[in-house]
């Protein structure tokens, strides 16, 4: 007989937590109620948009509703759904605050019994009450822009979101041109209200004035605002502006044309300008003609060149008229009472006055003291003895072209100074460097803006052993040399003699040595008849090249000295050396007998500890230190070069890096001779190693070591 105490048992315990429930969901639910007589109309509109779950039409619970329970009665078996319903159903009174329905009795009864015994229902009604509420719309943020200038940035911003790249090619420009005038609003940089700004007029003056630089004016045009009407031409005229600004920037700093585009032999370091802080500098300055023409180079050379260049305009811009030729023109001044003063008299002498520009008594036919001293100038200026006397061969050159030539030397050489650093020397040392002038074959050493010395030097011969043009630094002295013969001169002109002669470079003392390639080393060994000389000085560059002493001190006396392979000898290295190492080492006083006490016939090394910048560079014009304009000869053709790129028709494409070849030196071009004796097979440090540093080369047992380094 089954025992139906204990289902009964558990049915009534049923029975109560769900009358429990019912009493504690109408409780809540009625201390929840709020008074509608309180509640206004806007809360009543937010409730009624809350859909509410359907009541489930279900019948009333039986027996088989309900799991029944074998556990032992315990107060906690009673408690617990009691506590879980009463949590369940104060969520449920706060979410939906209308009366809970006796329908809700049988849903509640049923969720105690399970093992969730949290009330679901509730927590869907949450976020579709939430998504129910009106989405906000988005606030718009105020714009900075000026009412009268807001529909020319909707033009900029519809010209830059689709034609950017019509206006600015470059990519780098084209980005920081987007987002500088986005980070504005794209509110016009250059008018506000139709009207040029102040900056905007600074701008145009100086890129109308960029002759001033040497540069083309045409290259930078200017739009017209004033026939800018309407907010599409406005916008329009803002960016040609902004390129032409930009534009200017850029070949200011680093040039019409790139370095590359005139010769394989020249290499110095890029210095771009950064769109960015160009349109940020220019457009906050206060002088923004002055932040434009800082890109242009600082240095105290380029200055004086472009005062020159002036000058040299100003006389230019005289009438064009031509002097006749007649009777020779001279003034002599009084040397004593007998010899009075002598002043010639011709009807030339007002065009003459007038082609010189000189302004004060234009109309004066007397040859006298300023009129002779112009002439004189003009005589240094075009290759003449300097005597003052306007004679047949000074009226014909002034009456030719040549001072258009001098124009243009002038131009090419400021064109030039683009190329190099903006900080020529080492900051830390004083700014000190060394800066070499190949066609007038000098060096200096220059520190705080002051030259510090001066030496006569030989450059390369002129075409394939031109000397190159570099910024490189110099990073430690060598004395007692051991010359590692350029890869040029051996496969140009030593293995050529080998043919003809298998011990010529023995009986001259050089080494022949095989490397494991194929190719062929020759050295010759430290001492006084090395063609290096006693000094080699080091900065290390791709074109193998360095300073250095040399035996053929004859040489410094000729007037033009290009009679090198590329390298630059130096006329006095002692003194030099002394020079370099007192200002990278001052507490060593270092004198030039100093540097003498270590010739003999094993390398010493001294390194700087701190790099000495070394600028190789070709001016064929420049002013000395008595403000005379210098012209030297153009030995290796660039100005005629760059003159001629100049004058064509490449436009932009002049500032295109060039990729040129380096030559390649692995393997003899034919098989030498049987006789020739190599002095071993090199399996040691490449040729620049050799030059410059680097792994060393080991020497075989019993063999005196190539030199000693000292290290300071």
């Amino acid at each position: 007989m089954r025992d139906c105490s204990r289902n009964r048992a558990g049915f009534d315990r049923a029975l109560m937590a769900v009358a429990a429930t019912f009493l504690t969901v109408s409780a809540t639910s009625a201390l929840a109620q709020p008074d509608l007589a309180q509640r206004n109309a806007a809360e009543l509109a937010i409730e009624a948009a809350i859909p509410r779950p359907e009541p489930a039409n279900l019948p009333p619970p039986t027996i088989h509703d309900f799991k029944i329970d074998n556990a032992v009665a315990t107060p906690g078996t009673v408690q617990a759904p009691k506590a879980d319903a009463a949590k369940a159903d104060s969520a449920k009174t706060t979410d939906q605050p209308a009366a809970a329905k006796p329908d809700a009795v049988g849903d509640a009864a049923k969720e105690t019994t399970t093992k969730d015994t949290a009330i679901k229902a509730p927590a869907t009604t949450t976020p579709a009450a939430t998504a129910a509420q009106p989405a906000a719309e988005p606030v718009k943020a105020a714009s900075n822009v000026p009412a009268a200038d807001q529909p020319v940035a909707d033009k900029l911003r519809d010209m830059l979101g689709e034609k950017s790249s019509r206006y600015f090619d470059r990519k780098a420009e084209r980005t920081a041109v987007e987002k500088f005038y986005g980070a504005r609003d794209f509110a016009p940089l250059w008018s506000q209200g139709g009207a040029l700004t102040a900056t905007a007029k600074g701008v145009i003056a100086r890129l109308k004035d960029a002759a001033s630089d040497g540069l083309n004016a045409a290259d930078y045009p200017v739009p017209d605002f004033a026939a800018a009407t309407s907010p599409d031409a406005l916008a329009e005229a803002d960016l040609k502006l902004t390129q032409s600004m930009l534009d200017y920037a850029r070949q200011a700093q680093s040039g019409r044309m790139h370095w590359s585009q005139v010769s394989g032999d020249i290499s110095y370091p890029e210095h771009p300008i950064d769109p960015s802080e160009v349109l940020g500098k220019v457009t906050s300055a206060k002088d923004a003609s002055a932040a434009l023409d800082s890109y242009n180079p600082p240095q105290k050379l380029y200055r004086e060149l472009k005062a020159k260049l002036a000058e040299l305009r100003g006389q230019a811009d005289g009438p064009v008229v031509q002097i006749a030729e007649g009777p020779a023109l001279k003034y002599a001044p009084s040397r004593n009472r007998k010899q009075p003063t002598v002043v010639m008299e011709d009807p030339r002498v007002p065009q003459l006055r007038a082609k010189l520009g000189i302004t004060e008594n234009a109309d004066d036919t007397h040859y006298d003291a300023k009129v002779a001293e112009a002439v004189r100038r003009f005589q240094e200026n075009a290759d003449l003895k300097p005597t003052g006397v306007l004679d047949d061969r000074t009226v014909r050159a002034i009456n030719s072209p040549k001072r258009s030539k001098l124009i243009d030397t002038v131009i090419v050489n400021m064109e030039r100074w683009r190329w190099l650093p903006r900080d020529l020397g080492a900051p830390s040392i004083g700014d000190a460097y060394v800066i070499l002038n190949i066609p007038d074959y000098t060096l200096k050493v220059m520190q705080h803006g002051t030259q510090v010395w001066t030496t006569r030097v030989v450059t390369g011969k002129p075409g394939i052993h031109a000397t190159p043009l570099l910024t490189e630094t110099m990073k430690y002295i060598t004395v007692n040399p051991t010359w590692n013969v350029p890869p040029s001169i051996v496969y140009g002109e030593y293995l050529p003699a080998l043919q003809q002669d298998p011990t010529v470079l023995q009986r001259m003392g050089l080494r022949v040595e095989r490397n494991p390639d194929g190719s062929v080393h020759i050295s010759q060994p430290p001492g006084a008849g090395n063609a290096l000389g006693r000094i080699r000085f080091n900065f290390p560059n791709k074109f193998l090249v360095y300073q250095h002493d040399t035996p053929d001190k004859y040489l410094f006396d000729k007037s033009e000295r290009a009679y090198s392979h590329g390298c630059m000898r130096v006329q006095y290295p002692d003194q030099y050396a002394a020079v370099l190492l007192g200002i990278t080492e001052p507490n060593e006083h270092y004198t030039p007998e100093k540097i003498r006490s270590m010739y003999g016939s094993s390398e010493v090394d001294l390194k700087f500890p701190t790099p000495i910048p070394v600028n190789i560079t070709y001016q064929t014009a420049f002013v000395d230190d008595a403000g005379k304009l210098q012209i030297r000869k153009d030995i290796y053709g660039r100005d005629a070069t760059m003159l001629a790129l100049l004058r064509g028709s490449h436009g932009r494409d002049l500032e295109t890096v060039v990729a040129r070849a380096q030559p390649s030196y692995s393997r003899p071009a034919g098989r030498l001779p049987s006789s020739v004796s190599f002095a071993s097979d090199n399996s040691g440090p490449s040729f620049f190693e050799r030059l410059f540093g680097g792994p060393r080369f080991s020497p075989p047992p019993g063999r005196r070591p190539p030199g000693l380094v000292f290290q300071r």
